[in-house]
């Protein structure tokens, strides 16, 4: 594909996800099985220009002279946030993407005379600094209704989340150390520093995409996961010979960073109120060199009163992950935020009768929405008045980062235990 054909079927992808009401990702799957021209490096440009794009529609949009999508995107324009990341991408200069644009069948048409100057109006140092003069869900991307959430989140926060994410990697302590995992990568071609937040964590430098080619990797010496997820599994504070419980495994991530933490001995179990996320959790399990008990919520009854800890990463809204699913933002609602509270209430009532005397319950979300972090707490205190903050180390009994480029990902957690369990 030329680089004007891949401008083009960003803008189609785009089209296709806001008239329907799929992930990105899953648009973007099915354009790839349509798309038998595409080799793997052109689907991966393409993925890119429309995830950049969802991370700042609202402020290219307007830039671009094509009026306010609004807090819903409902009135996006693909070709004018498109065409407003690539003038980015050129440091500004409209002159590049006239060229590229030019003569080119497979593109999206030459600039209009209002395109080639909005265009050149725009400066590459815009693009992280925002936007005087703007509304405030316009200069920060966001929907309205999400900037009174925040409560006192600073705005750079925003601004961080229309940026890419780093790629991090968690080194398997029960197969390697971080040296020896970062010369392994180097030999295969990917050049990974130590990470900040976590002691097991690496940071890719060069080489991310053929990380998952490599032995390295297939071996289960690193596995794919955020500095901060990284972090909130060390706080959860797992140790060799405990019975711990993964109440919302998911794919596993934190599952086998727990057993990595437990040396691999003593009870992991892991559930998920929807089995199908855990099927691929063996597999990742066995190349970790763990041993995973999977279950039901049959299975999980076996456990009531003997976890030492529990370890419950919510259904939340993923803010702390938008920079990496940027349409996420999009579709959440407040009716669906609220709905997701009143889960993550359930999960702390479940889980806390899983404990044993003694024994904690680490809440966590990937969120850093007041709603989805201490309010939770502050709402289970309430419910349940012999309920504490239990601190470690001097960590207060709470975990929390912000999206940050020298960081990771948004995360909350707090550990919990109370007058039975000690």
């Amino acid at each position: 594909m030329t680089p004007a054909a891949r401008l083009q079927a960003a803008i189609e992808v785009l089209e296709a996800w806001a008239g329907g009401t799929e992930g990105l990702d899953r648009v973007l799957a099915r354009w790839g099985r349509a798309s038998r021209y595409a080799g793997s490096k052109d689907r991966a440009a393409v993925a890119d220009l429309a995830y950049d794009a969802l991370r700042a529609p609202r402020s290219r949009q307007v830039r671009m002279g094509a009026g306010d999508p609004g807090p819903a995107l409902a009135d996006l324009a693909p070709r004018a946030v498109v065409l407003a990341g690539a003038g980015l991408a050129g440091a500004g200069l409209a002159g590049g993407v006239e060229t590229l644009l030019r003569n080119d069948r497979h593109g999206p048409g030459p600039l209009t005379p209002d395109e080639k100057a909005a265009l050149e109006a725009i400066s590459a140092s815009e693009a992280t600094l925002g936007h005087d003069g703007l509304a405030p869900g316009v200069r920060f991307d966001m929907p309205d209704w999400l900037l009174d959430a925040f409560g006192e989140v600073p705005q750079q926060t925003a601004l961080a989340l229309r940026a890419r994410a780093p790629l991090d990697l968690r080194v398997n302590t029960l197969k390697t150390d971080r040296a020896a995992a970062a010369a392994a990568l180097a030999a295969e071609g990917v050049v990974a520093v130590p990470g900040p937040l976590s002691p097991t964590c690496l940071r890719v430098e060069a080489g991310a995409r053929g990380v998952a080619r490599t032995r390295t990797y297939a071996d289960g010496l690193v596995e794919i996961q955020d500095a901060a997820s990284q972090a909130a599994a060390d706080f959860a504070g797992a140790e060799p010979g405990m019975t711990v419980v993964d109440l919302c495994a998911g794919g596993g991530g934190k599952t086998l960073a727990l057993g990595a933490a437990m040396a691999g001995r003593g009870d992991l179990v892991a559930h998920d109120i929807d089995a199908r996320r855990m099927v691929d959790l063996p597999p990742r399990a066995a190349r970790a060199g763990l041993e995973v008990c999977a279950v039901d919520a049959e299975g999980l009854q076996a456990w009531e009163g003997r976890a030492d800890l529990v370890f419950a990463d919510a259904p939340c809204s993923g803010s702390g992950a938008w920079r990496r699913n940027p349409d996420a933002r999009w579709r959440l609602t407040p009716a669906r935020l609220s709905a997701l509270t009143a889960t993550q209430d359930a999960i702390i009532d479940r889980a806390l009768g899983l404990l044993a005397p003694g024994g904690h319950l680490v809440f966590a979300t990937c969120s850093f929405l007041p709603l989805e972090g201490p309010l939770r707490i502050d709402a289970a205190m309430a419910r349940r008045p012999g309920l504490r903050l239990v601190d470690r180390g001097g960590d207060g009994g709470h975990f929390a980062t912000l999206p940050d480029p020298e960081g990771g990902d948004g995360f909350f957690a707090a550990r919990l235990g109370n007058s039975r369990t000690g």
